[in-house]
């Protein structure tokens, strides 16, 4: 299933989510990413759909090996953007939006070398 560039969203931001409380449920995920809760629970559906997350009967939600694949590649592109535009000098806000934008348009290949570059 190919995903767009929301679904990417909530993948990664069920992984920060993680990362920071733990368990995680569809109205964090909505407080986190100031939507409403029937747009997380829509794209939960969607993506339960396409096997990249699950929820167990509590409703907690759990990327699957291919969900978690796929946030931390996007959390990854997106934290190296926030730091490069940061480092030249762009407000941080402002790094933020264009980070969110950046990471779901360029090429593995292009991301690659960027990053091989940044480390010389």
């Amino acid at each position: 299933m190919k995903l767009h560039a929301s679904g990417e969203d909530y993948l990664e931001a069920i992984l920060v989510l993680h990362k920071r409380i733990g368990m995680v449920r569809s109205v964090d995920v909505a407080r986190h990413m100031e939507v409403s809760k029937p747009s997380v629970c829509h794209a939960v559906g969607i993506l339960r759909e396409g096997g990249f997350l699950t929820m167990d009967e509590e409703h907690y939600l759990h990327l699957t090996d291919i969900g978690r694949e796929v946030a931390v590649k996007i959390y990854e592109r997106h934290c190296f953007f926030m730091e490069q535009l940061i480092a030249a000098g762009v407000d941080p806000k402002i790094a933020e939006a264009d980070a969110c934008r950046l990471e779901h348009v360029i090429s593995r290949e292009s991301f690659e070398r960027l990053k091989e570059t940044a480390d010389q």
